[in-house]
């Protein structure tokens, strides 16, 4: 045994795989022991707001201010020049104002800002241009006018008499230290419920761990009993099991596991549910596969002999053939956990995953990102995490699944 997992965490492959899933699993245990907050907590007050640090702008406006003289690139000017601005600008003087475009530095804002208050006149109607061209020069210009301007914010206050009087002036030159306000860090912005991302993917992943593990043992379990069975009592039960494992085989599994997803309805189908119906759907490929080699096992001297020797058959079966193969079982295992976790998204992608309010899923948070149309309007932080996430584990488990693989099959031991 010992010289067996020596073997086994000398492969590359396998250790790459299995640092990979222990990390998720590890943060998926530490993670919550630092962020106690319900991951189904609807924290913002609205859809999709992007990763980033929020401040309490209250707070900040009361809070005491600093004075600091920022590089240009942090400036409101700068703000409003963007690219496509700064070559509309380039445009207008050419073609318009007749400024030479060697003389036109479109990095310089400050520069770019002089010539165009130089040569453009809002009054004027400059040929060539639409209507709706003539408008978008206007707008530009009164954003690079509000740009300019050093008026600040002015902060009012209501009188005895509801009046309001001004109480402060914020200045674009006034800063608070982020310290002094109350303020919530977003890593992964929030989803379409206003929640937070980052704590929804690490409860959702380990919810579809928990799928995986439980549909993987499952279908592990009724595929090595059955192909161990087929495969050593042969003739009538090896006919009767195959017969019933073909059936599963020539009808799709996943369109199996729709109708049983959803005969059991919403009201009963949890976390451990879906786990179930997926393990029970998911047995054949091992069946086969554990039968083919119990064949090739089940006339060995060794098994010959304890057949002489008066043994039984659960115990020849289970002390004589299941130890031979038992390399190739937890390689099956493996592969039941990460066709388990992709079978919940699968089935989450179309409505019928785990009927939750408490918890959520991979899968579940790809159904909510895909309604909400993440992908259609630039959300990717909603839905792109999960499906990393999803990679990941399903290429740890298959790079483990490789390496022993590697280490047990004598065809590609090296």
């Amino acid at each position: 045994m010992k010289n067996t997992l020596k073997q086994v965490f000398h492969s590359g492959k396998f250790l790459f795989g299995f640092c990979i899933f222990v990390l998720i699993i590890a943060t998926c245990i530490i993670y919550p022991i630092f962020v106690t907050a319900d991951p189904l907590q609807m924290i913002g007050q609205g859809n999709f707001f992007k990763p980033g640090t929020y401040v309490s702008i209250e707070e900040s406006t009361l809070s005491k201010s600093y004075t600091l003289q920022l590089p240009k690139e942090f400036s409101k000017l700068e703000a409003v020049l963007d690219i496509d601005t700064r070559s509309e600008i380039q445009q207008f003087l050419i073609k318009q104002a007749g400024v030479a475009e060697s003389e036109i530095d479109v990095t310089d804002a400050e520069s770019l800002v002089n010539l165009w208050k130089a040569n453009y006149d809002p009054d004027t109607k400059y040929k060539g241009l639409t209507t709706a061209k003539r408008k978008a020069l206007k707008r530009l210009n009164n954003e690079i006018n509000a740009a300019l301007k050093d008026s600040g914010v002015i902060i009012a206050e209501k009188d005895e008499e509801g009046g309001l009087s001004q109480s402060k002036v914020i200045k674009d030159t006034d800063y608070v230290n982020i310290n002094d306000v109350t303020k919530k860090t977003f890593i992964l912005g929030t989803d379409n419920f206003g929640r937070d991302v980052l704590t929804e993917l690490v409860a959702a992943t380990k919810s579809s761990l928990k799928i995986g593990l439980l549909a993987g043992t499952i279908a592990t379990a009724i595929g090595l009993l059955l192909g161990l069975l087929a495969g050593y009592m042969g003739g009538l039960a090896d006919n009767i099991i195959i017969f019933i494992t073909n059936l599963f085989t020539v009808i799709p599994s996943f369109v199996i596991l729709i109708l049983i997803s959803y005969s059991v309805g919403d009201n009963a189908r949890g976390i451990a549910m879906v786990g179930i119906i997926i393990g029970i759907t998911s047995w054949p490929w091992t069946t086969r596969s554990v039968r083919s080699q119990v064949i090739s096992l089940r006339n060995r001297d060794h098994v010959n002999l304890s057949k002489l020797s008066g043994h039984s058959m659960f115990r020849i079966i289970f002390t004589d053939i299941l130890p031979y193969i038992a390399s190739y079982v937890v390689m099956a295992f493996i592969l039941q956990i990460s066709s388990g976790i992709l079978a919940e998204a699968q089935l989450s992608m179309i409505g019928l995953g785990p009927a939750t309010t408490k918890t959520a899923t991979l899968g579940l948070m790809m159904q909510w990102a895909m309604t909400y149309s993440a992908h259609l309007n630039g959300s990717w932080w909603a839905y792109f995490p999960v499906v990393i996430l999803i990679a990941l584990i399903s290429f740890s488990l298959n790079l483990m699944n490789t390496g022993l693989d590697q280490v047990f099959n004598p065809q590609l031991r090296e």
